[in-house]
């Protein structure tokens, strides 16, 4: 077997290939092949993101489902891994989406309060904070807030002590610390949490500052389906598995919000009618009195109706529209929704005409037309101290009704307050399908320490519901059927494998402290426009040919050599942009572009040097030995100096002068490899293959 120097020695072209030489070639081909592999993810992006698109339709909406499903299933790793490593393009370059959210601070410093603790008083305080706020997004809110609280809760005896509970030394300094820091950690965690939501989601390189106090500005290049991002982002993803408690206890206290609005409006109507004048009062007690007498002869003309009536049921012999307008009037939260009695599997409407209810499980509906002013009711901090304390009322994400319906069906659910379990106990979570009823579900895994209370929780409850709860809407609610170990859970109630998807990248990338609000939000086209996009890339390309042809025309041999070497680092940036979470924008082109000039610069002064010595009579071998070695020092300082100002330029700027210095620093770096490196392994290639050992550098032919 031959030796490894005899093995070099092999015909290439017709010339023998000497080790030294087969060195120079590796030095020209392995920044190709290098740029090559680096390259490879975008275009493995761009394909996958094309086949992904054809499940979809042109406003972005799943058209085949189990086979968006199925390709998600068998790609998803792969789309990762591709758009991770692929060159991301920038808002500008490739238009998306341009969100403004602010973090809810006001919704934290109520949250944050004693649940029992939260009065009409303390109610006061957090909506005329919630109006001041909302004015200047620059106000400090907590300085906002406590400036409230000292001119409302103050003078009524109130002091943040009532409100919240700390550990250690109970102080309202203490408090203000306390809620100071849950702010500032609400903020920082949202911008983590978002940034990884979005990063799972698959979005290019999206830039996310923070705005003032309380605000987070998006960009989010590529991103055109609006409702969907909408939902990534505002989901606060706190999930929490709770006890059902359909009872008797919760109707009985719907009966009692009934008698306390109703009283409430008798009473609103005693007070106003108090208010009217003499006069008035007179006209209306006269009126009153025809009343009566028209009453009394009512009911003696219809005494024999009302004997036969139902004595229990005060609407019996009314016609239908008349009781049901009477039965809205004495029951205006009640008859917004529907309720039903669980008996022997079987179901049947029940009324609260009165408070006689049978123990057992209870069901409720209401249909959407309802929900606003339920939810209203519900808000009331009068209302919610007839409810028990330790209870909520919630309803489904979901409705039970077609997706075409015009008044949906929604179920709620009356639960225990504190939560069994919370989310954070979710160490995973994958979107699949479930294969008996083929419908969207997420499955999720617990950490030992969940398993192990999941376990102890179900084992409990058998035969008892237990609702699978996030950010305040019940997506599911089973009926535990035995002991559940090994910590895995089901999620069901999503309409399709997208919002599946979503719920499993929210569930991944954790919970929000605060809410989050969208303030503004709009999908935008490139920044410049198309024709302006278009226009900037003709002119660098036409500038680029320019430099190209007055490199080849006045440097002949050498100045393609030059050429050739600009070519691999353009490259060769393009390729290693990804490595560095970089993004391709508007500005890091033109920093590509002022890299091109000052490799081209670097050629030059190379050049100039080897045609001075050749002018000296040095030989060709000789001359390029001191070109390269002699202009070193120049390019070096050149460059060093070049990078220092990318490197402030990065550190200091933010969004498109962090992506022009970063494509400068990296052009910089593959500038003074190629230009030194692989232009001289180029040019002692070329000298090598030829006879006279003579390549030309512009110089006069008598040299």
């Amino acid at each position: 077997m031959p030796d490894f120097d005899e093995h070099m020695q092999t015909n290439f072209g017709g010339n023998t290939l000497k080790p030294n030489l087969f060195w120079k070639y590796f030095i020209v081909l392995a920044p190709i092949i290098a740029a090559g592999f680096l390259l490879y993810p975008t275009y493995r992006s761009s394909d996958l993101e094309k086949k992904e698109q054809s499940f979809k339709d042109a406003n972005g909406k799943v058209i085949d489902s189990v086979g968006y499903a199925n390709f998600k299933s068998k790609y998803e790793d792969d789309i990762k891994s591709n758009k991770s490593k692929r060159i991301k393009l920038g808002l500008d370059l490739r238009g998306g989406m341009y969100v403004m959210l602010e973090v809810d601070i006001v919704q934290l410093l109520r949250e944050a309060a004693s649940h029992d603790a939260v009065d009409d008083i303390f109610e006061q305080v957090i909506d005329k904070t919630r109006k001041e706020t909302d004015l200047n997004e620059d106000q400090s809110v907590l300085d906002v807030f406590q400036k409230n609280f000292n001119e409302i809760a103050k003078p009524k005896g109130r002091t943040l002590i009532n409100y919240y509970e700390i550990s250690g030394e109970i102080s309202e300094e203490k408090i203000l610390e306390k809620l100071k820091k849950d702010i500032d950690d609400a903020i920082d965690q949202a911008k983590e949490v978002i940034r990884q939501r979005i990063d799972k989601y698959g979005v290019s390189e999206p830039t996310i500052q923070k705005q003032g106090a309380r605000r987070i500005v998006l960009e989010l290049p590529g991103v055109n389906n609006e409702e969907e991002m909408r939902k990534l982002i505002e989901v606060s993803a706190r999930l929490e598995f709770k006890l059902v408690r359909n009872n008797a206890e919760i109707v009985h206290a719907f009966y009692k919000i009934d008698e306390y609005l109703s009283k409430s409006k008798k009473n609103t109507v005693v007070s106003d009618t108090a208010k009217t004048d003499s006069v008035k009062a007179d006209s209306t007690a006269v009126k009153v009195d025809s009343t009566k007498v028209a009453v009394n002869d009512t009911t003696k003309k219809d005494s024999a109706t009302a004997k036969k009536a139902d004595t229990t049921d005060p609407y019996a012999g009314l016609p239908k529209e008349e009781a049901q307008k009477r039965y809205e009037k004495d029951h205006p939260f009640t008859s917004l929704f529907i309720s039903y009695f669980i008996q022997n599997e079987k179901s049947q409407p029940i009324s609260y005409i009165k408070d006689d209810f049978p123990d057992g499980e209870y069901y409720f509906q209401i249909p959407q037309s309802s929900l606003e002013r339920f939810n209203n009711y519900l808000k009331r901090s009068d209302i919610n101290r007839i409810i028990p304390n330790d209870l909520q009322v919630l309803r489904t994400a979901k409705s039970s009704s077609p997706l075409n319906a015009s008044n949906p069906i929604y179920s709620f659910y009356c639960l225990k307050r504190d939560p069994e379990l919370k989310g954070d106990v979710v160490t995973n979570a994958h979107a699949s399908f479930d294969p008996q009823s083929n419908t969207p579900v997420v499955m999720m895994e617990m950490d030992p320490d969940g398993a192990a209370s999941w376990s102890r929780i179900t084992g409990a409850n058998i035969k008892k519901k237990i609702a699978i709860v996030l950010d305040d809407q019940v997506y599911s609610a089973p009926t535990v059927q035995g002991k559940i170990t090994g910590g895995s859970s089901q999620i069901t109630g999503m309409q399709n494998a997208e919002e599946a998807h979503l719920l499993e990248i929210v569930l991944k990338a954790g919970a929000l402290k605060a809410p989050v609000k969208i303030m503004e939000e709009r999908v935008v086209g490139p920044s410049l426009g198309e024709d302006s996009i278009n226009s900037g890339l003709m002119a660098s390309g036409i500038a680029f040919l320019i430099v190209i042809i007055f490199m080849g025309v006045y440097y002949s041999t050498g100045g393609w050599v030059a050429n050739l070497a600009v070519l691999i680092n353009v490259t060769l940036i393009m390729a290693t942009l990804p490595l560095f979470q970089g993004t391709l924008t508007l500005p890091g082109i033109a920093g590509i572009i002022l890299t091109i000039a000052m490799a081209v610069d670097a050629n030059i002064l190379i050049f100039e040097r080897i045609r001075e010595e050749l002018l000296r009579g040095r030989s060709a071998r000789g001359a390029i030995d001191e070109g390269f070695s002699k202009a070193l020092t120049a390019v070096i300082d050149t460059h060093i100096t070049t990078f220092i100002t990318g490197l402030i330029l990065f550190f200091l700027g933010t969004g498109p002068i962090q992506g022009f210095a970063l494509t400068l620093m990296i052009g910089i770096l593959s500038t003074f490899f190629t230009a030194i490196t692989v232009s001289r392994a180029i040019i002692e290639i070329l000298v090598s293959r030829r006879e006279s050992g003579m390549i030309s550098f512009g110089q006069p032919k008598s040299l």
